[in-house]
């Protein structure tokens, strides 16, 4: 009985583990591939291998800074109704030793691939100190802590251009600049909207007004400066800019009729008239890029 008692323990502390890591947020790293099919380089079987590796190296150190982030909030985190049922480590479903051996795994994983793709690891390094900041300081100083989640999505873009030794367009990184402060401003939102200033202490310092704002901007631009970046480079993909605004309306309708919005991977995975729409959008850059 003692037996099947530490099994449990061990196969609940390893769930635990994987929620830890927060597999269900590594579809944020699918920005990485941006370069690789505007490159055209989606049928070059060596540049996809080297796109999967830069976004597999950035699930790794995403994973790493969710743990970070975790460990510093845990007390606060077990003070929380809900965080401390859905949080591994406040929850007491992981122990603090076994996080800190997995974030010592993750780190020394990614220093391995130092010597294979040193680039793209500088990049994440960036990357790792910026959320460093964000974790122990700057997620409590209002405005910049949207930035830094938003800039966190253009290093993504950064490293799949960098491991595919291609330039990218100034227009690329505003607009991804723009589309992740769109949806780090409807998150920050929705946070404050149904869990008030216990989600997060800087929202104290935002009004719904305020956000709406922020939001409302960075929709206008992304829609300005991804025409933009069509017009001033892949003219042919003219056909792609309908579905964006799209996708800007279907997920401000989200947001405004159904209350959804404060997780924008749960939004992409769950609403199928978005998900609908990014699948046409991949196929429709796809085909139009597709090698002559």
């Amino acid at each position: 009985m003692h037996d099947i008692v530490q099994k449990r323990t061990f196969l609940g502390e390893i769930r635990g583990l994987i929620k830890l890591i927060r597999p269900k947020q590594w579809i944020k790293n699918s920005f990485v591939f941006a370069p690789l099919i505007f490159a055209g380089e989606f049928l070059n079987v060596n540049s996809v291998c080297s796109s999967l590796l830069a976004a597999f190296l950035f699930c790794l150190a995403a994973s790493a800074v969710y743990i970070v982030n975790d460990l510093k909030d845990v007390q606060k985190d077990r003070a929380h109704p809900e965080k401390s049922k859905k949080r591994p480590l406040a929850s007491g479903e992981v122990s603090k030793k076994s996080a800190l051996l997995l974030l010592a795994i993750l780190y020394i994983t990614l220093i391995v691939f130092w010597r294979v793709v040193p680039d793209v690891i500088y990049v994440i390094i960036i990357y790792i100190i910026l959320n460093w900041a964000y974790t122990l300081k700057l997620k409590h100083e209002p405005v910049i802590e949207i930035f830094i989640v938003a800039f966190g999505f253009v290093l993504r873009v950064y490293a799949g251009a960098v491991i595919l030794a291609v330039p990218v367009s100034d227009w690329m990184f505003i607009t991804t600049l723009s589309i992740s402060l769109y949806l780090a401003s409807i998150k920050r939102r929705q946070e404050l909207l149904q869990s008030g200033t216990q989600a997060r202490g800087v929202l104290a310092h935002y009004s719904t007004n305020l956000i709406d704002r922020f939001a409302e901007m960075a929709a206008v631009t992304s829609v300005v400066f991804y025409s933009l970046y069509v017009m001033a480079v892949q003219p042919t993909l003219v056909i792609t800019i309908p579905l964006v605004i799209f996708g800007l309306f279907r997920y401000w309708y989200i947001v405004e009729t159904l209350q959804g919005g404060e997780s924008p991977t749960d939004v992409i995975i769950q609403d199928k008239q978005i998900l609908l729409t990014v699948i046409l959008w991949v196929s429709c850059c796809i085909w139009v890029l597709f090698p002559k």
